[in-house]
């Protein structure tokens, strides 16, 4: 359940930027750190959350030379423990530090790896927490692409937009096509495409609601599903998304990488 300091919020009157950030990355070592027409990744993001002017940014680094390379672009980096499960236990601590305090009302995690994330994205997803009700936001985009309906690389969340609304609940989140889509099994028997939404992993953060939700333990659909969100869900903590057009690129593999050099290159897109 919710608890009782949740019951009565507002509107976030003074939110913050935090952008998670590690070198030990698989796929991409030092990924933070890669190199985009001569700055490193993590600087193009955090340049993305300046340009969207909703508050304070700041960098949590888990290893001293991400922090170096933001603070030489003029940015504000936070060192955390570098052994954190999850970007929003890291952000929780760097928001401890930076706002002891407790000055900032809301957060917003930014992922580190998003270099071409637009400024607005970066806005809209404070939008839900513009009902009182809401504990978490997050965004999704519409799935235009028949294979990324059947992706399980593709989080699906399960959502129903009331006619001319761009915010609604989310209900669940899945790897699998949610919900039942049948025209996913057989598009050949008249069956019509429904709306499925890709979950865009960017979220805003009720202060309060952050602070609960890590000190939650993983819960068993969040482990099944492998989705962290999920732990929200089951705690009772209310989500809600705004539709957005833009789906931004992750960066995690070297193919990613090239791409995103593409995109940022002067003419690129």
């Amino acid at each position: 359940m919710v608890s009782e300091s949740l019951s009565e919020p507002s509107a976030p009157r003074n939110p913050i930027v935090l952008i998670p950030a590690r070198l030990a990355s698989v796929r991409l070592p030092d990924k933070p750190l890669a190199d985009l027409h001569g700055e490193p990744m993590i600087v193009h993001v955090w340049r993305r959350a300046m340009e969207a002017d909703v508050g304070p940014v700041a960098v949590a680094c888990a290893e001293p030379a991400i922090a170096e390379a933001v603070e030489a672009a003029g940015g504000r980096a936070v060192l955390t423990r570098p052994d954190h499960p999850s970007g929003s236990d890291r952000i929780f601590e760097a928001l401890q530090a930076v706002d002891p305090e407790g000055r900032h009302d809301a957060v917003v995690n930014l992922q580190g790896d998003l270099p071409t994330v637009e400024p607005a994205l970066v806005q809209a997803v404070l939008r839900p927490l513009t009902d009182p009700a809401v504990d978490i936001g997050s965004l999704v985009v519409e799935i235009r692409d028949a294979e990324e309906r059947r992706n399980p690389n593709v989080v699906k969340a399960a959502v129903s937009f009331a006619e001319g609304a761009e915010l609604a609940r989310a209900l669940y989140f899945s790897r699998a096509p949610v919900p039942y889509d049948p025209w996913d099994f057989d598009p050949k028997d008249g069956a019509v495409a429904q709306p499925l939404y890709h979950h865009i992993g960017i979220y805003s953060y009720r202060r309060q609601a952050l602070a609960q939700f890590v000190a939650l333990p993983p819960s068993p659909l969040e482990q099944r599903e492998r989705l962290e969100q999920l732990r929200a869900l089951e705690a009772g903590l209310r989500l809600d998304v705004a539709r957005v057009d833009t789906l931004p690129l992750g960066v995690d593999t070297p193919a990613d990488l090239a791409r995103a050099r593409a995109l940022l290159a002067p003419g690129g897109g």
